[in-house]
């Protein structure tokens, strides 16, 4: 994009306010020190002049001083060298007054008259003054009285010449002081029409139009959007008043069109307000439990009534086959759900769609062969049903009118689409965890089954045997000790079957230490041996797997104890420090070595369960165990691995 010059550089340099008020203040500064450079050269004048009106009035008093002292001389009243001093002094007196004296200043005007006067002061010095009076000194007290009345008379006339200089130097300061008056005048008159002139200026280039601009702002801030400012000059003012008039014929063209444009938003905005609703409402309803098909049916019930379609379905896809079938649909006719039930991927618009998720909006011709033509409709489309990049299938919307569908639609039903994805995917992932669930249970209800009914029934089946036996050979005593072996086995696998239907029933809702407290009650009703329970801290609350696993091994252990350890004391400690939660489970019976235990393992399939329930839970089992010194099981669940309830 090009970057246009500033208004003010693209307008000549005449036409610049700026320079307008630039060049008067110059023109003013410029005749002010015009008058100001005349009054000092007047001054200047003047002063030079006066001093030397000074002088050249020194010069009477000088010449009648010396005709005295001629006088005194000739009488032998005065020595001559004072008369020679006063002749020296008056020379020098007209050397200055003929070459000036700019340090004092001193000057004689350069007029014709005075120069002529000063010519003639001149001369008569030196040559008729001062010859004579040199003369005299010359001739001593033998000088004749003649020469000096002569000599007087010509100092008399010679003073008549001076007075007549000094009368022109005296005429010409006092013209010089009638100019300086009138510079002064013309300095107080150029104060004062410069300031006029200037106030005037600054109103005609400024403040007129700053007023003008000011009276437009009111009234377009009024409401009258038909002002204009009338544009007086090329200057920035001009300039402003142009973009002033026309920002207001914009406004006034905005505003003619504002009605329209609000209504124009208004009417979006309702759009927008629609799909997000729309939005809203299927994501709230995709995440209610419920079936597949009850899912897919309501989404496409939402989005037909939403998008006035005539007709629609939901389809999947079935990966293995290279199929598409239909799960729910609307408004569709029987014949072409027979024909369109389930369709090959890649085949007409749908398998296309399903092959390449990508979104479908297609016109059909009248006379078209297609199935969906030959049932009246008109436009059909087909939108993929995607979630993280895989196809799950598609949902059509079929109209029997001409529609033309909008770029913002096409991408909210795709939106829509990968919500519904998402909420098929989340249906089968719950169907799976169901399905692992069930199969998780199975394998508890076998491993429970395992070791007590399956060793029990296998017991009491060879004691049928010997049973069977003893009747043959009517042995009453081998009879009555297997009928007593019979019970006594009967009895185990209920307690067994007790035992295990406490285990599944045990309440995750309590908190750990009450769950292993009633565990412990129960299993001192029902053995009689005596339990001792300690705690060290506070038990924080473990997720619901963790302490399910750890009380199906504390009930696992106290089994074993009752049917092998033939102990008479338990004890259970519980420990909690917040790095590790542990628990020790002790008894005081005939125990185990643990090197038979471990090469028999399998056929010791209740440490099997343990270690795998341990392990499933995160804990570390650790069992120990000597003949004649009871049996330790620890179990260590270690802050890596614990779980927050």
């Amino acid at each position: 994009m090009s970057l246009s010059s500033p208004p003010e550089l693209s307008r000549p340099l005449g036409f610049r306010l700026s320079a307008k008020i630039i060049g008067a203040l110059l023109a003013v500064l410029l005749m002010a020190l015009s008058a100001i450079g005349a009054t000092l050269w007047l001054s200047w004048q003047l002063e030079g002049g006066a001093a030397a009106i000074n002088d050249a009035g020194s010069l009477r008093m000088r010449v009648t001083r010396l005709s005295l002292d001629v006088q005194r001389f000739h009488d032998g009243k005065l020595p001559r060298e004072v008369v020679e001093t006063a002749i020296t002094h008056y020379d020098q007196t007209l050397a200055v007054l003929k070459r000036g004296d700019s340090a004092r200043p001193l000057l004689v005007p350069r007029t014709a008259q005075i120069q002529l006067d000063f010519k003639n002061v001149s001369a008569e010095w030196s040559e008729r003054i001062r010859p004579l009076g040199q003369a005299i000194l010359a001739a001593g007290s033998g000088a004749r009285s003649q020469s000096v009345g002569r000599f007087q008379s010509m100092t008399s006339q010679y003073v008549d010449v001076i007075n007549h200089f000094v009368a022109d130097l005296e005429a010409y300061n006092a013209r010089n002081t009638e100019y300086l008056r009138y510079c002064q005048l013309m300095l107080a008159a150029l104060g004062v029409v410069g300031t006029v002139a200037l106030i005037y200026l600054m109103m005609l280039l400024v403040l007129n139009p700053l007023d003008k601009l000011h009276q437009g702002i009111q009234s377009l801030a009024e409401g009258h959007f038909d002002v204009s400012v009338p544009v007086e000059s090329d200057d920035e003012f001009g300039q402003v008043s142009q973009g002033f008039n026309l920002m207001a014929q914009r406004l006034a063209e905005a505003r003619a069109t504002l009605e329209e444009r609000v209504r124009a938003k208004t009417a979006s905005l309702q759009q927008k307000n629609q799909e997000l609703a729309l939005l809203y409402e299927i994501t709230a309803f995709l995440n209610q439990p419920q079936s597949l098909e009850s899912l897919c049916q309501g989404f496409l019930g939402k989005v037909m009534a939403a998008y006035r379609a005539d007709g629609g379905a939901v389809r999947l896809t079935d990966h293995e086959q290279g199929i598409v079938y239909v799960v729910a649909d609307q408004g569709m006719p029987e014949a072409l759900l027979k024909e369109e039930h389930c369709i090959r991927v890649g085949d007409c618009l749908c398998g296309e769609v399903a092959a390449t998720p990508a979104s479908r909006v297609e016109t059909l011709e009248e006379e078209s062969d297609k199935g969906c033509s030959k049932e009246g409709y008109r436009v059909i489309s087909a939108f993929p049903i995607t979630v993280q990049g895989r196809a799950l299938g598609l949902f059509n919307l079929h109209y029997r009118q001409a529609i033309i569908m909008t770029p913002q639609q096409t991408r909210l039903l795709e939106v829509l689409g990968q919500n519904l994805a998402v909420a098929i995917e989340n249906q089968r992932l719950f169907a799976k965890e169901r399905e692992l669930a069930v199969l998780e249970e199975r394998n508890l209800v076998a491993q429970g089954l395992h070791d007590s009914i399956a060793q029990g029934l296998s017991f009491l089946n060879l004691q049928a045997q010997m049973l069977r036996q003893a009747m043959q050979l009517n042995d009453k005593e081998l009879l009555d000790d297997t009928l007593a072996l019979i019970e006594t086995g009967i009895k185990e696998s209920y307690d067994d079957v007790r035992e295990l239907l406490n285990n599944f029933r045990s309440k995750l809702s309590e908190s750990l230490m009450q769950a292993i407290s009633t565990v412990l009650e129960r299993f001192r009703r029902q053995t009689g041996i005596k339990v001792e329970l300690r705690s060290e801290g506070l038990t924080a609350p473990l997720m619901p797997e963790q302490q399910l696993q750890i009380l199906f091994i504390l009930q696992e252990v106290l089994s074993n104890v009752r049917k092998h350890a033939q102990a008479s004391l338990v004890i259970v400690r519980i420990k909690d420090d917040g790095s590790a939660f542990e628990l020790d489970i002790k008894d005081n019976g005939v125990g185990f070595a643990m090197a038979t235990v471990a090469g028999k393992a399998d056929t010791h399939f209740g440490l099997s369960i343990m270690k795998e329930r341990a392990a499933r839970a995160g804990v570390a089992l650790r069992i120990s165990s000597h003949p004649g010194r009871g049996t330790s099981v620890h179990l260590q669940l270690p802050r890596s691995q614990r779980k927050a309830a």
